[in-house]
């Protein structure tokens, strides 16, 4: 028998020609929506076998907000070319969907290292917390000691027992690397800083893993940063002795490295190869198709936004560290030798 196909806002706001806002609000008696196109909301939602029940309850009888925070580094953060910029939308319509509002605060470097926790907790502004983007372990730690429904989203910690959802770096950069080899390519160079992230530290040792699988020469000295250890950007130091190919940790990285290279007279890939990792750079900031690993942001976020709103209402869940793996994309950016 074919499944029900599961009907969201989105279904509902076609239907009458108005925005998924203007539904959600009706459907969680926010104000905004007059009383004839509230009725007329629940009616058709009703009708089309929308489940707004069970949701509304736990609301009203918990006095909860229906807002979901989701606190970003700045250092990580800008609209013009940030990852998580992107990730961020993402999570907004599918938190939308589910009929919880976002709330984005941003953290800086002196409140993060002052354990200055996000307004929105402190106000009781929110029903549950996603933290996007590498967040030190004592601030995480203060938050943990007076804030219980949060998540980690795109990396995890080493040392608090805290439920996270990323990347299956590891694996994905071990396949990225294999690949570049299989294309002839012997002397590789990875750029990225190890200590940055939880994230570049699981991309280096896929590389790792595959270069000794294919007994390759690899050095923890050999690796090139792209950044201090709290994530600012630093410029890429290139040396006269080039590799056949660099493996970058992020795709930003790699389009640096690309224009960084093309400036000194050498050709990507005539010269050497790059690969990126995330099948994300903004503003078209590169002429040549970067071969690099996607791990589809529909798949991360659903499991993120599933995750958040389990600790939320109470149901029971698997705890820890949930991972998501990705698939490569084979583009001009690297190329036989």
């Amino acid at each position: 028998m074919e499944q029900k196909k599961k009907i969201r806002l989105a279904d509902i706001a076609k239907e009458l020609g108005v925005s998924s806002v203007t539904i959600s609000k009706a459907l969680t008696d926010k104000e905004g929506v007059s009383d004839d196109l509230r009725k007329q909301i629940k009616q058709l939602a009703e009708s089309m076998g929308y489940k707004t029940k069970k949701q509304n309850s736990i609301q009203t009888s918990t006095g909860k907000t229906g807002n979901i925070g989701i606190i970003i580094p700045s250092r990580f953060f800008s609209r013009d070319s940030s990852y998580y910029w992107y990730l961020f939308n993402f999570l907004s319509k599918e938190l939308l969907s589910r009929s919880y509002y976002s709330i984005m605060e941003l953290i800086s470097d002196n409140d993060e290292k002052n354990l200055v926790l996000p307004r929105m907790i402190s106000d009781n502004k929110i029903d549950g917390l996603i933290v996007l983007g590498q967040t030190n372990d004592d601030y995480l730690e203060s938050i943990s000691k007076q804030y219980k429904n949060f998540i980690l989203l795109d990396f995890y910690s080493t040392k608090l027992d805290a439920d996270s959802v990323s990347n299956d770096d590891y694996y994905c950069s071990y396949k990225l690397t294999n690949y570049v080899i299989s294309q002839g390519h012997r002397k590789l160079q990875f750029v990225g800083n190890f200590e940055a992230t939880t994230s570049i530290c699981d991309r280096y040792m896929g590389f790792q893993k595959a270069m000794l699988e294919n007994f390759l020469q690899t050095s923890f000295d050999e690796i090139i940063p792209d950044r201090d250890e709290n994530g600012k950007r630093i410029e890429i130091p290139l040396h006269d002795d080039m590799p056949d190919a660099f493996i970058c940790n992020c795709d930003e990285t790699a389009a640096i490295l690309i224009n960084q290279l093309e400036s000194k007279g050498i050709k990507v890939p005539q010269d050497v190869s790059v690969s990126g990792y995330d099948n994300y750079v903004s503003n078209d900031k590169l002429d040549i198709g970067l071969t690099t690993v996607y791990i589809h942001p529909e798949d991360i976020v659903k499991i993120a936004v599933d995750l958040i709103i389990s600790k939320i209402t109470g149901t029971s869940y698997i705890k820890g560290r949930h991972l998501v793996s990705g698939e490569l994309i084979i583009r001009e950016s690297v190329q036989k030798k």
